[in-house]
């Protein structure tokens, strides 16, 4: 079998935060004078990206210091919001645990392909006590493009298993489009979930390889597996 690298995108797909992310977001760029300049989706998003649109919207100039300035702000309100939230809006979504054990077992790179940036995902995957599952990944941190994020991880992934790239196996798991599209980008394979906001039928109809409610439906952990 081949080499396989595994790059779970988090909100929506790993877990859902109760909206922790956005409650935190939304916090920060209150303290800009604007509480509803965050009024627009996020699903697929990387973290730069919402922090540029947003300072955009509150007619900011956009640059990598005030991105990173808001982002900065973004974290320490994330904290508070994710300690914050109840147990029952705050969880792993069915079969990520099972998949994660059944990876392990096999030997298979598992690692994040996420917008959130290394220490945002920290914060949301520790909550859960998964963060030490993931020995590498590509982060909103590594670019601001989703496809170029998940090639970073892909290309970490690569390293971790000691294989050439180009002969690993790359799965992508997510929920949105976004997710779907940046997979195609650099030539890997796209489990889709419909635990976001998309169904599995419109995670297929944009490109995805395979296509599940959860990663608990049947059938779903031997298409992510490549069994």
């Amino acid at each position: 079998m081949r080499p396989t690298i595994l790059l779970f995108d988090i909100d929506g797909t790993l877990l859902t935060t109760g909206h922790a992310g956005r409650r935190a977001m939304e916090r920060a760029f209150a303290r800009y004078g604007d509480p509803e300049v965050c009024r627009f989706r996020f699903d697929g998003m990387t973290d730069k990206q919402i922090a540029r649109q947003a300072l955009v919207k509150l007619g900011l100039d956009p640059t990598d210091a005030a991105i990173d300035e808001s982002l900065a702000l973004y974290l320490e309100l994330l904290i508070d919001e994710v300690e914050r939230a109840d147990a029952a809006s705050y969880r792993l979504h069915d079969g990520i645990r099972e998949a994660l054990d059944a990876a392990r077992a096999r030997s298979h790179g598992i690692g994040l392909g996420t917008g959130n940036v290394v220490e945002g995902a920290r914060i949301k995957l520790s909550r859960v006590g998964v963060y030490e599952e993931f020995a590498f990944g590509g982060f909103g941190s590594d670019a601001e493009d989703r496809t170029e994020l998940l090639r970073h991880g892909a290309e970490r992934g690569a390293k971790h298993v000691g294989a050439p790239l180009s002969e690993c196996r790359v799965v992508v798991i997510g929920d949105t489009p976004k997710d779907v599209a940046a997979a195609r980008g650099i030539g890997a394979e796209c489990i889709g979930v419909g635990t976001g906001s998309f169904t599995p039928a419109a995670l297929l109809e944009c490109g995805a390889t395979a296509a599940f409610a959860s990663l608990s439906a049947p059938g779903a952990l031997e298409a992510l597996l490549g069994e």
